[in-house]
């Protein structure tokens, strides 16, 4: 299991490591995919990345206050999202950060440090 230790640390769930079989260990529960927000990790059945659109995030664009950004993780290498998912976010004002997984959930951790309202949404590392 990779241990992931960010510098300082962020209040909300804290992914901890990279779980065997390629998921994420978070507040000591292993999550295969995960939506992630300032106050709650949750358990993610993704789509295929092409398949990608707003609604397979269920809840997490919609809160109040709104979300700086999306931080997407897609797996074990980085694939770009479909280009209407992104236009539909930005269009909410909701910017979106694309990057492998791994990457995904160190800047997690970052981010949430300096307090930034931000929602992730990681794929699992075996897809």
């Amino acid at each position: 299991m990779a241990k992931i230790a960010p510098d300082r640390v962020a209040s909300g769930p804290a992914i901890e490591a990279i779980a065997a079989g390629g998921g994420f260990r978070i507040d000591g529960e292993v999550l295969e995919a995960a939506l992630l927000t300032p106050e709650a990790a949750m358990p993610w059945s993704p789509p295929a990345i092409e398949a990608l659109d707003p609604s397979a995030l269920g809840d997490l664009l919609t809160r109040d206050p709104a979300p700086e950004f999306l931080l997407l993780g897609t797996g074990p290498t980085l694939r770009r999202p479909p280009p209407a998912f992104t236009a539909a976010l930005e269009a909410q004002g909701i910017g979106v950060e694309v990057m492998d997984s791994r990457a995904a959930a160190r800047a997690w951790g970052v981010l949430r440090a300096e307090g930034r309202q931000i929602v992730a949404a990681l794929m699992g590392l075996d897809r």
